[in-house]
Order: C-alpha cells, then sequence, then structure tokens
C-alpha cells in the first residue's frame, strides 16, 4: 500500500507565515504553477483506488490542477487555529510568551489531539482500501504533518518536527509490516521563482 500526499500550492497567507485554518484562500499563481508541476508525478503513480481532498478551497483547486478528481473529506480541513486564525507565531507571543500551536494548541480551536483525531480517521478510510492500493490525499501543511506522525504511531504533536513545504510531495507506506516514511517534503517538482 502507499498513500502519497500533496501539500497546497502556495497562498498568500503560507507566503507570509499566518495560520491558515478554516479562511479559505485561494492559490497565488505560483501555487496554481506548483499544483500543475506535480500532476506529471502523481500521474506516474496511477491508478488510484482513492482520491481525497480537504473541501477547502486552496486544496481541492491543487487536486484539481494536479490532474486529480477527490472526493472531498472534512477530516482533512486545515487545524482551527481559533485566536490564532490569520496570525504569526510572533503576533501570538505578544500576549502569549512562548506559544507554539504543537505544544499549546489554539485558543478557541483545536488542539493537536484533536486534529490527530481527525488524521486517525483519514488513514482508517486509506487502510480500509486494501493491500496494493495507491491512496492520494491532498490536504494542508499542519494536518499532513500530524497524519504522518500519525502514521508512525507517534503523538500528533510529534508533527511538528515534520517540516512540509507547500506543493510538497510525500509518499507512506509499508517496509514488511511497518508503517514508514517512504519520502518526506519532496519539491523537486515546484517552478524555481
Amino acid at each position: 500500500m502507499k498513500v502519497i500526499l500533496i501539500r497546497h500550492g502556495e497562498t498568500e497567507w503560507s507566503k507570509t507565515g499566518r495560520h491558515t485554518g478554516r479562511t479559505d484562500l485561494p492559490l497565488l499563481p505560483e501555487g496554481e504553477a506548483a499544483a500543475r508541476a506535480v500532476a506529471a508525478r502523481v500521474a506516474a503513480q496511477a491508478p488510484f483506488a482513492l482520491v481525497l481532498a480537504s473541501p477547502l478551497d486552496r486544496a481541492r483547486r491543487t487536486a484539481e490542477l494536479a490532474g486529480l478528481e477527490p472526493e472531498l473529506d472534512p477530516d482533512l480541513q486545515e487545524w482551527d487555529y481559533g485566536e490564532a486564525e490569520g496570525r504569526t507565531t510572533v503576533e501570538m507571543r505578544e500576549t502569549r510568551p512562548g506559544w507554539t500551536v504543537w505544544g499549546d494548541g489554539s485558543p478557541g480551536g483545536e488542539t493537536a489531539d484533536e486534529v490527530g483525531a481527525r488524521a486517525d480517521r483519514v488513514i482508517e478510510r486509506a487502510l480500509a482500501e486494501g493491500k496494493g492500493a495507491t491512496v492520494v490525499l491532498v490536504a494542508h501543511g499542519h494536518l499532513l504533518r500530524i497524519l504522518g506522525a500519525r502514521w508512525l504511531g507517534l503523538s500528533a504533536s510529534t508533527g511538528g518536527g515534520l517540516a512540509l513545504s507547500t506543493a510538497a510531495l510525500c509518499v507512506l507506506g509499508f517496509e514488511r509490516d511497518r508503517r514508514v516514511i517512504v519520502r518526506w517534503n519532496d519539491t523537486a517538482h515546484v517552478p524555481e521563482p
């Protein structure tokens, strides 16, 4: 089994480091170009048993530009950042010194473990496709980082140690019967600015 993860292309807020949870921002032109560029790499992995995407426009549009026809799954939505929505970590630390989304969660939003529960449901859907299946998931940076950690059986907050660029391609799989990360944060397809 293989699970291909694709993070959405760049948006104005991802470019400036603002927490972008449920705010539905469009892709920037360079984000669209990167999403188109991933198409050939993803197509080479077909056929797909299941293709899922977050219903938020930036992920759904990335999937479409990558040549995919996804089923929209609300469990793939980005972290609900509550009071951190639209703010940078530096801005959050002005009133909450030392704050990190990974350790402190988001006031008025979700904790890492709550996002992890959604990631676990997506993993179960993927695993239900069975041995030999290829599944594609198109979603968001923090959600996919948590999903990668949960794939390995680690805590959701461990996802903080898995950097993930916009339009990155990742592959999760198995080594014998053990879940492994086969490829992570691969942006070789992304056009140079």
